[in-house]
C-alpha cells in the first residue's frame, strides 16, 4: 500500500541516482534520460557547479522570508532581466505559480479580465492556470472555472482576431506547445499577435516554462521571433531540479505589483536563489550557440535516419524540444525504448517527445538515436 494520492501513473522504476545524461535505478539499471524531468534538468543530473552552490548556501542561510533583503536574490533577478526584454522579477516555486502571478498582474494592470489562450495549451493545474489551459481533460471534474478565458486554435489567425473583446487584457501563449503535441508558432501568427497587441493595447504573456532556459537554443524561445512580450513566465530548467519559478514583467507593470499585491512564502528564498544564479551562470552565449548547432545537425540526422520508416509521420520542434509523430500510439514507442534503456515522454496520443539534457554528448545522442530507430523498425516490421 502506498501512502500517496495516486495522482501520477508511476513507472515500475525506482530511481536512486543521476549523473549527467543518465539515471540509475535501484536494481542497477542505467537509463539514458531524454525526459530531463520534463524539461527540468536541462544541465543534466548532479551538475558540479550547481551542487557546489547548493552546499555553499545551505551552510549559510536557507530561509528568512521576503521581509528581508538578500543579495543573491537581487543578483538572480538581475541576471534574468539582462537575459530578457523585461525589467522586474517575481520569484515563486513553480510554473503554475508563475502563471498565476502573470494572470493576476495582467488583470490588475489593465483593469480587464478576459484573456485569450490556445487550445491544447498547458499552463498548470492550480485553479487559475488550469482555467488558462485549453484542454478539457485537465478541467474535468472541477466544476466552474474562471470564466474569463477564450481558447482559440493555435496558429489560426482568424480565430485569434475573432476572440478579441472590449474586456480583453492579454494573449497568453507558448511559442512551442510542449504538452499539446510539440507544435511551433508560425510567422503569420506572430505578425497577427503583434498587430492585435498594438491595435487593442493588449498585453502579451509568453509561457516559457518548458521552452525557456536554453531548451530551443536561445535563452527564451520568443527570441527566435519578432515578439516583444510584456510578461514572461519561467520555471522547470530555472532550478535544474530545485523547485523555483519566476514571472518577469516590463517596467510599466511594476506599479501594479506593489506591497501586498502578491506574495510567496518560499519564493525567492536564498537557497533557491543561489541555485538559480549557478544555473544562469552556465548560459553564456557560446553555450547557447552550441545548443543551436548541435540540435540543428543532430535532429536533421534523426530525420534522415527515420526517413524511410513508414510509421513516422513527422519530426518537428525547436532546438532540443522534439516531437516524433507516429501512426502508432506514443506509449508503445516509449515503453519499448524504456526497455532498451531510453526514457522518453508523450505529447498527446501519437507524439513521442524528446527532451534530452542540453549538455549531452555526441555519443549519448547516437545511443538514443540507435534505440529509437531499432524500436521503430521493429514496430514497423513486427507490430
Amino acid at each position: 500500500m502506498s501512502y500517496l494520492f495516486p495522482t501520477y501513473k508511476k513507472k515500475e522504476i525506482q530511481l536512486t541516482q543521476g549523473k549527467g545524461a543518465f539515471l540509475y535505478s535501484q536494481d542497477g539499471k542505467r537509463y539514458l534520460d531524454f525526459m530531463s524531468g520534463i524539461a527540468v534538468t536541462n544541465l543534466g543530473h548532479n551538475h558540479p557547479s550547481i551542487v557546489q552552490a547548493l552546499h555553499k548556501q545551505a551552510d549559510l542561510l536557507w530561509h528568512g522570508s521576503n521581509l528581508f533583503h538578500y543579495e543573491v536574490q537581487e543578483q538572480a533577478a538581475k541576471q534574468l532581466v539582462e537575459k530578457s526584454n523585461c525589467d522586474a522579477v517575481f520569484f515563486c516555486n513553480s510554473g503554475a505559480e508563475a502563471n498565476e502571478a502573470a494572470i493576476k498582474l495582467a488583470r490588475k494592470a489593465t483593469g480587464k479580465s478576459h484573456i485569450i489562450s490556445m487550445k491544447q495549451s498547458f499552463h498548470g493545474r492550480t485553479l487559475g492556470s488550469m482555467a488558462a489551459t485549453g484542454q478539457a481533460a485537465v478541467h474535468e471534474g472541477y466544476g466552474p472555472l474562471l470564466s474569463s478565458f477564450t481558447y482559440v486554435e493555435f496558429n489560426n489567425v482568424d480565430a485569434l482576431e475573432a476572440a478579441v473583446q472590449e474586456d480583453t487584457a492579454a494573449i497568453l501563449i507558448e511559442v512551442v506547445q510542449g504538452e499539446g503535441g510539440v507544435h511551433v508558432i508560425n510567422e503569420m501568427y506572430v505578425e497577427a499577435i503583434n498587430t492585435l497587441k498594438q491595435k487593442h493595447n493588449l498585453l502579451l504573456i509568453i509561457d516559457e516554462i518548458q521552452t525557456g532556459i536554453g531548451r530551443t537554443g536561445t535563452f527564451f524561445a520568443y527570441e527566435h521571433y519578432r515578439l516583444d512580450p510584456d510578461i514572461v513566465t519561467v520555471a522547470k530548467g530555472l532550478g535544474n531540479g530545485f523547485p523555483v519559478g519566476a514571472m518577469l514583467g516590463k517596467k510599466a507593470l511594476i506599479q501594479s505589483f506593489q506591497t501586498g499585491s502578491h506574495g510567496s512564502t518560499f519564493g525567492g528564498n536564498p537557497l533557491g536563489m543561489a541555485i538559480v544564479k549557478a544555473v544562469l551562470d552556465v548560459y553564456e552565449p557560446s553555450f547557447l550557440a552550441t545548443i543551436r548547432t548541435q540540435s540543428n545537425e543532430w535532429v536533421q540526422e534523426l530525420k534522415q535516419e527515420l526517413s524511410t520508416c513508414s510509421i513516422v509521420k513527422d519530426i518537428r520542434g525547436s532546438g532540443f524540444l522534439i516531437g516524433l509523430e507516429t501512426t502508432v500510439e506514443a506509449q508503445q514507442v516509449i515503453h519499448r525504448c524504456e526497455e532498451k534503456g531510453l526514457l522518453l515522454l508523450p505529447a498527446g496520443t501519437h507524439v513521442t517527445r524528446l527532451l534530452p539534457p542540453l549538455t549531452l554528448t555526441r555519443q549519448e545522442w547516437e545511443e538514443a538515436q540507435t534505440i529509437i530507430k531499432t524500436v521503430l523498425t521493429d514496430i514497423e516490421q513486427n507490430g
